[in-house]
């Protein structure tokens, strides 16, 4: 699925222009879903947290039983490299992804030494605040004991792909899906937060969800500057009283939320934290 009109590949040692072919239709991944990726972005000619993301990507290839082709610095440099081919103020979306080849004798269990790798690099517009609405999902999201949730999975997006479809039939851009205990974990594809008497919480990571890398340099930054940030269980009741919502991720980065369901939000605290977090990314 191709994200932008403009594309480079790196594949078994070269690079190549636009969608290129990187999976036999007898591959693992191809039949059983065994692949990880991490996404990484480029806006203004800066990157950030370009080496978090490359460690990132090893870390879920491991959880999926991979043996890993290459080290996080050799991700990080490929991505850098893969940047050149753009213009420098180009909007990019940089996705590392490993998957498996084969499976054992058994099939279903992949062979960890058959790990392809490949770096995607797609044009891809940074999204504006504005008119971005969240609801409540009737998908939840499934534990550890469930599903392979420590890592950056491809496998576990069908249920974030409902999610969000269901989401925009009702009219909206995403929604909040909750866990089996009725708390909620996040959108289907970023972290959430609330803002209520000043205080900002968001859902204390309790293995449902990614502790995004956004996520954690928001949380830094505000308390760097002296906000209060309390990570807790948090319920859709919560949310219904909160004084304005945002979302972390790394398409956009920062995002308001300028309604939930049938209520208009304010969008003042969002907009100066995405500011503060541009500010940061410049600043490195």
């Amino acid at each position: 699925m191709a994200v932008g009109k403009e594309i480079v590949t790196w594949y078994e040692g070269k690079w190549h222009k636009g969608n290129a072919p990187i999976i036999g239709a007898a591959d693992h991944v191809a039949w059983l879903g065994s692949q990880v990726f991490d996404g990484a972005r480029q806006f203004e000619g800066v990157r950030p947290d370009l080496d978090l993301h490359s460690q990132r990507i090893i870390r879920s290839a491991e959880a999926m039983g991979m043996v890993p082709p290459v080290d996080a610095g050799t991700v990080h440099g490929l991505m850098e490299e893969g940047c050149a081919h753009f213009a420098p103020d180009a909007a990019l979306y940089l996705r590392p992804m490993m998957w498996a080849r084969e499976g054992t004798p058994g099939i279903i269990d992949i062979d960890p030494g058959s790990t392809g790798f490949a770096v995607c690099l797609e044009t891809l517009p940074m999204p504006e605040p504005g008119d971005f609405s969240l609801t409540v999902s009737p998908y939840c999201r499934p534990r550890p004991d469930m599903a392979l949730t420590e890592a950056k999975a491809g496998s576990l997006y069908a249920n974030n792909g409902r999610i969000m479809a269901e989401a925009r039939k009702r009219g909206f851009h995403n929604a909040l899906s909750l866990d089996i205990d009725g708390h909620v974990a996040e959108t289907a594809s970023t972290n959430v937060f609330m803002v209520r008497d000043g205080e900002v919480l968001t859902p204390v990571p309790n293995g449902t969800f990614l502790n995004g890398l956004t996520r954690q340099r928001v949380i830094a930054l505000l308390r760097a500057a002296g906000h209060t940030v309390t990570e807790a269980s948090l319920t859709v009741a919560d949310f219904r009283a909160a004084d304005e919502i945002f979302v972390t991720g790394n398409i956009a980065k920062v995002m308001p939320v300028a309604r939930f369901d049938d209520r208009t939000l304010p969008q003042h605290f969002g907009l100066q934290l995405r500011e503060m977090y541009w500010d940061w990314a410049h600043s490195r």
